[in-house]
């Protein structure tokens, strides 16, 4: 095939959506810092991200994503390296260390690991495919998946690390793991978390023991009225008072009258809702689902095995943050700080979300024509 016509097949639908929600998200973030001089470049620097992040979306979709597997060993060891500098002299914020300085930019390689994750194991999880329910090769598998994932357990950053532990299970399940493999994991698992609550998690940091512990007993109305719990009780209060349709954009009393302090990042789910109610928060989820429907689509289609695994494994990485987040604003789960999918603040999180879209764009590009998406 010629150039033109692999670009033929590029997916517009899906291009449009992400493109759709990522106007939005920088809308979104412009009314939630409204007023407040300390972020007020928050917006102008998400949409230069946002530009960044299509420009690599169309060079990652450009080549043949078999030219993106030779080089995932060294994205890998990049990586690796990138998250041992954070660990020795990143920047730290709110009891955790997890941003670089590069340069004049501040970035977050927990957020590329996770690209990174999905491509080391497409890589490794297709060439042994026959092999998925020999307990060496899903060793191996998990043993690939931790050399990324310690150095973001040490930053500390629990809500990463159970992304990227999730992305390997159910990749690992997708490449046909029989249910005796299933159920004896679950134990595992299911023991770890007992002996964990047994000696009050050691391995968590005294903030993520409080999430928890906020979470499962909730404190008195007055404890929780600037306590620990307050944002997480303004948000429930955002989404609730936008009601069908909403205060209407840069009209939301929670949002503009700062009850809802953190509001440009881990809530913006809240203001979303606040801003325009239930139905906006519907259309937007829509779009979402849209997304990763798309891409699972194009895992179906895909014309070998790591193709496939891609697509799969970055369908699974938006279908689980969305869920996460809509359920720590809905006050379904602890506080996790993961993002909102193409609309949360955060230029290493916009950058490789589209980067993402590119590799599942590529994948979709040089699909046999027979195969359609409709």
């Amino acid at each position: 095939m010629n150039t033109k016509d692999i670009w033929k097949r590029f997916d517009i639908p899906l291009f449009a959506a992400v493109l759709l929600l990522c106007i939005f998200g920088v809308a979104l973030i412009s009314s939630a810092i409204a007023g407040n001089p300390t972020l007020a470049q928050h917006p102008q620097r998400q949409a230069t991200f946002m530009v960044v992040g299509l420009v690599v979306l169309f060079a990652v979709a450009a080549f043949d994503y078999h030219v993106w597997l030779t080089l995932t060993k060294p994205f890998y060891i990049i990586t690796a390296i990138f998250l041992v500098f954070v660990f020795v002299s990143g920047q730290s914020s709110f009891g955790a260390q997890r941003w670089l300085q590069v340069g004049l930019l501040v970035v977050q390689p927990a957020e590329l690991a996770k690209l990174v994750i999905i491509m080391s194991l497409a890589e490794f999880l297709s060439k042994h495919l026959t092999q998925i329910n020999n307990w060496g090769i899903i060793g191996r598998s998990f043993a690939l998946t931790l050399g990324i994932v310690l150095w973001i357990l040490l930053q500390p950053n629990l809500s990463t690390s159970i992304v990227i532990l999730v992305i390997w299970a159910l990749m690992v399940w997708i490449c046909g793991l029989k249910a005796k493999q299933i159920l004896i994991a679950t134990g595992i698992l299911v023991a770890f978390a007992g002996i964990s609550y047994a000696t009050d998690f050691p391995y968590l940091a005294d903030y993520q023991k409080g999430r928890i512990e906020n979470f499962f007993n909730r404190p008195t109305d007055e404890e929780a009225r600037y306590g620990d719990t307050y944002n997480v009780d303004q948000a429930l209060i955002s989404i609730g008072s936008g009601g069908w349709f909403g205060q209407g954009y840069g009209q939301g009393s929670q949002v503009q009258l700062r009850f809802l302090k953190i509001r440009h990042n881990d809530f913006i789910f809240s203001v979303l809702a606040n801003e325009f109610g239930y139905v906006g928060t519907v259309l937007i989820l829509g779009l979402l689902v849209f997304v990763i429907v798309r891409c699972f689509i194009v895992a179906k289609n895909a014309p070998d095995a790591y193709g496939a695994l891609l697509a799969y494994g970055f369908a699974v990485l938006i279908a689980f943050q969305t869920i996460v987040n809509v359920g720590v604003n809905l006050r379904l789960l602890p506080v996790t700080g993961l993002t909102l999918p193409f609309i949360s603040y955060g230029g290493s999180s916009i950058v490789s979300m589209l980067m993402g879209i590119g590799l599942v764009q590529n994948v979709r590009m040089r699909t046999d024509d027979r195969k359609q998406l409709g």
